[in-house]
């Protein structure tokens, strides 16, 4: 029964830099992996993994105002108090509101209670790769972070469950709350950047914060020969933050044909990207042999 497991987190600073790609088709590779997307925000890795739902539970995440119309009369210190224009004496509006508990506190006829609302879906799935844990944010939903963590933990007692040693985890882009918690404690993060000036810069960002919190960090460059002069700049950066690139991949229209296909790229073609890909994961696996 494994003890222990790997977990390698694959990020990137900004959106459509090919991250899930990239992951899918290490899924696709890896031996007997289980798989985490942890971009609960905007979630697509189970289009490429075509899982089967075995388990599916709601997420609260967030708590909201509500008026017990019994005890109600009127007084108007919630609306006079709410600093989010959420709350009226005759209506909350439950998207507006923070759940502060400021109305809460100041009703003098204790009409108003916090009550946890559903933000979100958390799932365990089945798929031919492994195990798959995974979750869905409402539109305008709040509390990602925890998510995300529901969705670590859950990846991990499937590990445990199932004897597997290695947990892919699709990260969000960014550097706020939920990329920190798909962060935490990997074994390794991979950046997925392109050379664009926003693909450099939100790098750096990401990488800053993979630093601050002691990670052992590498690269991908994705589309390289977009702009070979901007891709030398990330090159120079790894250099000097002494991170080590594990692939250089070109821009190719087949990604695009395999996503459409809702298949992993490793899966759908042969080609220099798929050669790239192959190269990559034997890179980054070889960066966390014990």
């Amino acid at each position: 029964m494994v003890d222990r497991f790997t977990q390698i987190t694959v990020v990137s600073g900004k959106g459509g830099t090919g991250k899930t790609t990239v992951l899918a088709s290490f899924v696709s590779l890896a031996e007997r992996p289980v798989m985490a997307d942890c971009d609960v925000d905007a979630a697509n890795l189970h289009l490429l993994l075509a899982p089967n739902i075995l388990d599916k539970q709601d997420f609260f995440g967030a708590k909201v105002a509500v008026r017990d119309p019994q005890k109600c009369q009127g007084a108007g210190e919630c609306q006079a108090r709410c600093r989010f224009d959420a709350i009226t004496v005759d209506k909350i509006d439950e998207f507006a509101c923070e759940g502060c508990g400021m109305c809460v506190l100041a009703c003098p006829n204790e009409a108003l209670r916090l009550q946890p609302i559903k933000n979100g879906e958390a799932y365990i799935s089945e798929t031919r790769y492994g195990p798959f844990a995974h979750a869905k944010l409402m539109a305008g939903g709040e509390s990602s972070g925890r998510l995300v963590t529901l969705v670590r933990q859950q990846a991990e007692n499937l590990a445990l469950q199932h004897d597997r040693e290695l947990i892919l985890i699709d990260g969000p882009p960014g550097i706020g709350c939920t990329a920190v918690a798909a962060l935490a404690d990997t074994d390794l993060a991979l950046i997925v950047t392109e050379p664009t000036l926003s693909g450099m810069h939100d790098m750096e960002r990401v990488l800053g914060v993979i630093k601050h919190f002691g990670l052992p960090a590498a690269a991908l460059i994705n589309k390289v020969d977009l702009n070979r002069e901007n891709a030398e700049k990330i090159r120079e950066l790894c250099r000097a933050k002494d991170v080590p690139i594990v692939a250089e991949l070109p821009f190719d229209e087949v990604v695009t044909r395999a996503i459409a296909a809702n298949t992993p790229l490793v899966e759908f073609d042969d080609g220099p990207v798929t050669a790239g890909i192959r190269a990559a994961w034997e890179a980054t696996a070889a960066l966390v042999v014990n």
